[in-house]
């Protein structure tokens, strides 16, 4: 949505930034707002200054010649840097502002903005929310003022404000405010409608929230909190601020790789860090790490797919790629057309040792061929020119054969489903598993993959390398030379019929290497893309961990080597049980330094809600952490039958004009622009105005079904249904929804 700010000329009538309906009329009393619309007045001229000054300072980047090297780097990173900054201003207008806090000491009130704005004279007009001085507008409580008379909080719609609220602090603050009783209004506008995205909720951060926003990034941080406490929200502003606040997490050095759980999910948060001025973080669910993920099934048998989830499965790759870098045991006579040179078994173990810790194994065979070449070379007294030594060496064809024998070029999928089809093998590389293990992890169709098998083939991956990566850096070589020759020929032939001392001049210059070199057009050689989620990320934040497996961490681990993670969670949302703390299993995955905080406010779900969804949990998992809710819907719970489904929400849509509702646990309904249809495992991290649960005895016993049932009740803003199959007619639907 792009706000225009209001605006004033010789022939026009200013435009007022309030818009308030007639209900709140109070508040449009001048003594209340006059300071704000001065200052909102000097925030839209210096929006429209700032924003013709970055169009120019931008268009002239675009024409500024590339250059090469740092330089070209340096450009593209201005270009993309201005370009952000202008989308976002002109995203948004006077609603960059969020609000304003007035201090006890008599100075002026700070507004905050989503970003940091000055006028013309330097005047600060808003400060970023990222920002120290922003602090207070979001962490001050009653407790806690942190010098703070009031704070007030604004409310946009379609670029105008249609409410706003003021809390105060301290007598003193009541002066020129709207109500007293003003934070109790704030969190009932909590529970506005609800559309297809996740709506800007920034100006609403509440303390507790904002603590954990501006938390440092070292080590990992965990979020504990139930359904409502607003894990999502401080996950997303979280990457927000870590990237400005933290100079070691920017994009050259990593940036921030966001994971979350669903695709749903994903759609519905995609708003949200673009709205806050942010587009280079990547995000993604598990899947898209891996290439197979996209067509992976579930695993159907629980026995293996529990085997899978073990991290010591992924740690059986090494042993796995181990058994394909043993080196010859006999020697071998290597032929060149000037010598026969001796190759023993302790030159090829000595060739193997040469590779570089840490270098994958498809891209370490060329290191090793290279110590081959030399062992070979040293022991050759020939007159023979290096370099055509050597090319006759690689022209042994039992030498290069031996090699790949003994090191072959390997891939991941094949490696993996060798696993699963080989029983020998799989004994030899986890000697661990029963031969009851082996045998239920073997299939007919060893790369039918399923999600289970998605960290082994990540690890695999990163194992082994790609093995087309020695080919293709062949292919660049060759590329670079036939150009390298080009030029050459260009070069010459412009300056045959020139004399000039090749010492000095540009014309000079031309017949250097290195000038050459740094001329070739690397945009027209042969390229890969680059894998935007292979990392190495400086900082990760996992929305939903409690699903992960132990086997899925180490994906991410791969990725993150600082070990800098967010960890957002709900113990009491784990489909297959969390019975250990936090720290406990993040310490056996591999992560160490863990802070654990926790979130137990719940401002989403209505109080009438969580009262049939405590029981709903607790039946399974008695210390579950069930969040408090803040508000009261004023609805009922409301159970009925599921033959009147269609009826239900046909009388709900007619009522509302707005929100959006969702059916969980009825496969077969067929879902609308404003109707959604999820099962309870997609429709974890969403939000909707109508919940109708349909059957929710059917999702299981145990913890997994409790679970289930538990999601899917707090997902709802204002009403849930819950019908059943069994329960007789309910009467007309008119009875059972909330007008």
């Amino acid at each position: 949505m792009t706000s225009v700010p209001p605006t004033t000329s010789a022939n026009s009538v200013s435009t007022s930034a309030f818009d308030l309906p007639d209900h709140l009329a109070p508040k449009t009393d001048p003594t209340l707002i006059a300071a704000d619309e001065r200052h909102f007045a000097a925030i839209a001229a210096s929006l429209k200054e700032t924003i013709a000054e970055l169009s120019d300072r931008l268009e002239a980047a675009r024409r500024a010649p590339g250059g090469i090297g740092r330089g070209a780097m340096d450009r593209d990173l201005e270009i993309h840097r201005l370009t952000g900054r202008l989308r976002t201003l002109r995203r948004f207008g006077l609603d960059l502002c969020l609000g304003r806090v007035v201090g006890t000491d008599g100075a002026e009130p700070v507004y905050t903005g989503r970003l940091g704005l000055t006028d013309s004279e330097g005047r600060r007009l808003l400060v970023d929310w990222r920002s120290p001085a922003a602090e207070p507008f979001f962490a001050a409580t009653h407790a806690r003022p942190m010098g703070l008379a009031s704070r007030r909080r604004y409310r946009w719609t379609d670029g105008r404000i249609s409410d706003y609220w003021d809390e105060v602090f301290t007598a003193d603050g009541l002066e020129g405010h709207a109500a007293l009783d003003d934070q109790s209004a704030f969190v009932a506008s909590l529970g506005g409608h609800r559309s297809d995205r996740m709506r800007d909720v920034l100006s609403t951060i509440q303390a507790d929230q904002d603590a954990i926003i501006r938390a440092g990034s070292r080590g990992a941080l965990v979020v504990d909190g139930g359904p409502g406490t607003g894990k999502t929200v401080v996950a997303l502003h979280r990457a927000a601020h870590l990237l400005y606040s933290d100079p070691r997490l920017g994009h050259r050095r990593g940036g921030v790789l966001f994971v979350g759980p669903s695709r749903p999910y994903l759609a519905y948060v995609a708003d949200v860090l673009p709205s806050l001025g942010e587009e280079g973080v990547q995000t993604c669910v598990l899947r898209d790490l891996v290439t197979e993920g996209a067509t992976a099934a579930a695993e159907s048998d629980p026995h293996v797919a529990r085997l899978k989830a073990s991290a010591d499965m992924v740690r059986a790759i090494e042993p796995a790629v181990a058994l394909y870098e043993e080196p010859p045991t006999e020697g071998m006579t290597v032929s060149s057309h000037w010598s026969d040179l001796w190759l023993s078994a302790d030159d090829w173990a000595a060739a193997f040792d040469a590779v570089e810790p840490g270098t994958p194994h498809n891209e370490a065979r060329d290191q090793i061929r290279e110590e081959l070449l030399t062992i070979l070379m040293d022991k050759d007294d020939s007159d023979a020119p290096p370099h055509l030594l050597r090319r006759s060496l690689l022209q042994d064809r039992e030498l290069i054969g031996t090699l790949n024998r003994a090191w072959p070029m390997l891939e991941a999928s094949d490696l993996v489903g060798d696993l699963w089809s080989v029983p020998a093998y799989l004994r030899k590389c986890a000697p661990w598993l029963s031969v009851e293990d082996v045998r239920r992890l073997q299939r007919p169709d060893a790369q039918a993959w399923t999600v289970s098998d998605l960290p082994l083939l990540d690890a695999a991956r990163q194992r082994l390398g790609d093995p087309e990566a020695s080919a293709r850096k062949e292919r660049q070589e060759a590329a670079v030379a036939a150009e390298r020759a080009r030029r050459a020929d260009v070069m010459d032939s412009l300056l045959q019929n020139v004399e000039i001392d090749e010492s000095e001049g540009a014309l000079g210059m031309l017949r250097g290497r290195d000038l050459q070199d740094s001329l070739i057009d690397e945009s027209a050689l042969p390229a890969v893309e680059p894998d935007l989620l292979a990392g190495p990320f400086a900082h990760v934040i996992v929305d939903e961990a409690q699903e992960l497996t132990d086997a899925e961490w180490q994906m991410l681990l791969q990725r993150c080597p600082s070990r800098s993670f967010t960890v957002v969670g709900d113990r009491a949302q784990a489909r297959h049980g969390f019975p250990e703390p936090w720290r406990e299993r993040l310490e056996r995955i591999g992560l160490d330094q863990i802070e654990v905080t926790s979130l137990s406010i719940n401002y989403r779900t209505p109080a009438e809600v969580m009262a049939e969804a405590e029981p709903a949990i607790r039946a399974a998992l008695p210390d579950a952490n069930v969040p408090t809710s803040v508000r009261s819907a004023g609805v009922p719970v409301v159970h009925g039958s599921a033959a009147d489904l269609e009826e239900i929400l046909g009388t709900w849509l007619a009522a509302h004009d707005d929100g959006v509702a969702c059916v969980i646990g009825a496969p077969a309904f067929r879902a609308t622009p404003r109707v959604r249809s999820l099962t309870p495992e997609l429709s974890k991290g969403l939000e909707f105005d109508l919940v109708v649960l349909v059957d929710p005895e059917a999702f299981g016993a145990g913890i997994e079904g409790a679970v289930d049932r538990y999601v899917a009740m707090t997902r709802a803003t204002q009403q849930l249904v819950v019908l059943t199959s069994r329960c007789p007619r309910a009467g007309r639907a008119e009875a059972t929804v909330h007008p």
